[in-house]
Formats: structure tokens, sequence, C-alpha cells
């Protein structure tokens, strides 16, 4: 009878392994197992479709140790994590403000966050399409009115920076809607006691919003962050389908790299090396990103 509550822990925690377990398989087959072999055809020089059709074992991590002095790879990181930066940004300040927005009551409500969370149910592929096809020259509207009404030539594909912003505009059309709806859900979950109490004490809305909505959003913003940057940095199909890369290297970001790099160049070694550098600088930057923000919350906490 002693023993009974340890016999009962144990055969929950059972139950629990074996209800998890499908998952954990699934996880195995889908996750590690490629990464492991991509892993692995990195040590390799490997163009099944080249002039090596068989894997040819090459010195112990050469190519790990050339994507180092690889001037068009690290331009691609570099390239990325801009966008990354820049793309968050914007999504950040503009979800805030929609979800502050969202919080209360005005007419339309329903319909206008009904509207604005489209974007989210369209395939990133399609997007880039829409984005193309409103947007090429020619046969687009959009840079027929530029022109018309502002004198603006839009022709993304003839410039570097019109083509980058236009990158940014588009993911930030996409995923601002997924910014505002978790934003929103953070705001509707916050406790009312330390706002009535900010408010007794005589704090206006500018100081509420920075010293009691900011630091207790912190957990849901780390979220959204690192959510968000890891969507950034691994973006490919949309800017596929937009600009291919283009022009020039301007919107050429890793995934863009790497693919280029894998399917037209064929060479599966190297590009499985750059794949797997990629995601240990993906793991970083969000582990730095991570470990600021929860740094923050606990100094808000401390004061």
């Amino acid at each position: 009878m002693i023993c009974l509550p340890f016999y009962k822990k144990m055969n929950s925690s059972r139950t629990a392994w074996l209800l998890l377990s499908p998952t954990i398989v699934i996880l195995i087959i889908v996750g590690l197992l490629p990464f492991l072999y991509v892993l692995y055809v990195g040590f390799f020089n490997w163009m099944p479709l080249g002039k090596n059709k068989e894997m040819e074992f090459i010195n112990f991590g050469y190519n790990y140790r050339d994507l180092v002095f690889d001037k068009y790879f690290i331009d691609s990181v570099w390239r990325s994590l801009r966008f990354a930066v820049v793309t968050l940004s914007i999504e950040l300040t503009l979800g805030f403000l929609l979800a502050l927005s969202l919080i209360s009551s005005f007419p339309l409500k329903a319909f206008f966050r009904s509207v604005h969370t489209l974007p989210l149910v369209i395939a990133p592929i399609v997007v880039g399409a829409i984005f193309k096809l409103f947007l090429v020259q020619g046969l687009g509207p959009i840079p027929f009115l530029a022109k018309e009404l502002f004198g603006f030539n839009l022709n993304y594909m003839s410039s570097q920076t019109q083509a980058f912003w236009t990158v940014v505009i588009m993911d930030v059309w996409h995923w601002t809607p997924f910014v505002t709806l978790t934003l929103l859900a953070g705001l509707s979950a916050l406790p009312q006691d330390p706002y009535e109490s900010a408010k007794i004490d005589g704090a206006n809305n500018f100081q509420i919003f920075i010293y009691i909505t900011v630091p207790m959003l912190v957990p849901v913003l780390i979220v959204v962050i690192f959510i968000r940057m890891m969507d950034s940095l691994k973006i490919v199909d949309e800017v596929w389908m937009l600009t291919a890369g283009g022009p020039g290297y301007s919107t050429r970001f890793t995934g863009i790299h790497i693919w280029k790099e894998v399917f037209e160049k064929r060479t599966y070694g190297y590009g499985s090396a750059m794949s797997v550098l990629y995601l240990y600088i993906t793991i970083v930057v969000c582990w730095i990103l991570y470990s600021i923000m929860v740094s923050r919350g606990k100094a808000n906490e401390d004061e």
C-alpha cells in the first residue's frame, strides 16, 4: 500500500511515453535521419548527375572549411540576416499597432480581422506568384499606377534596391497577421490589476505600455521573434517565384543560394555542407535572441 503512489506514477509515465512514441518516431524519420544523412553527405564530393557520380570522400571537413572562405555564401548569409532583421522589426511594429487596435471595439472589427488574417492561409509560393502578377513590368497594374500617379518608375527586376524592398514588403504583408494574432492573444490574456494600479498612480498610456504591457508580454514576444526569425532566415519559395534571387545577387538569400548550388550546379556534397553550416548559424542567432529576451525579462521582473 505504501508503494502504490510510486507504481501509479510509473504507470502514468509509461502511458505518457507510449502516447508520445508515434510522434517521436515520426520526428526521427522526417527530422533526425535526414539531418544525419545531409551531415554525412557534406563530407563527400558528390555530383550524381555530373562527373563525380560516385560519392568520393575528401579531406576531413574540406567542404565545411571551404565554406568559411566562400565569398558568395558569406554574402548570402549577411543578406539573409539583414532581411530577417528588417522584416522582423517592421512586422513587430505593425503587429503591435494592429493588436492594440484590435483589442478595443470599433465598427466592422470582425470584418477587418477576417480580411487581415487572409494572407496567412495563402501558400508562400502563391504569394510570390501574386506579387509577380501585380508588379511585373508591362503587365502588372502597380507599375502602371506608380508611373501615372507619382511619376515613379517601378521595375524591381532592374533595380537591386527595389527588388530587396519588394521582397521585404511581400514578407511583411504575408506574415504580419501572424504577429498580430499572437500579440493579440497575449494582450487578451494579461491581468487587469496592474493597469488599474498604474492608472490610480497617475501613469499615462505610454508609461503603462512601456513598463507594464511590454514586460508582461515578454514570453509572447520571445515566441514571435523566435518563430519569425527562423522563418525569415530560411525564406525560399516566395522569393524564388518573385525574383529567383535577382537582379544580380540582391535577393539571393542563403536558401536560394543553397538551392542553386544543389539543383543547378549539382554539387550535392558542397550543398549539404552549406545546409548544415547555415542551420548551425540559424540556431546560434535564434539562441542569442532568446538569451537576450530572457535576460531582459528577468531584469524587468527584478525591477
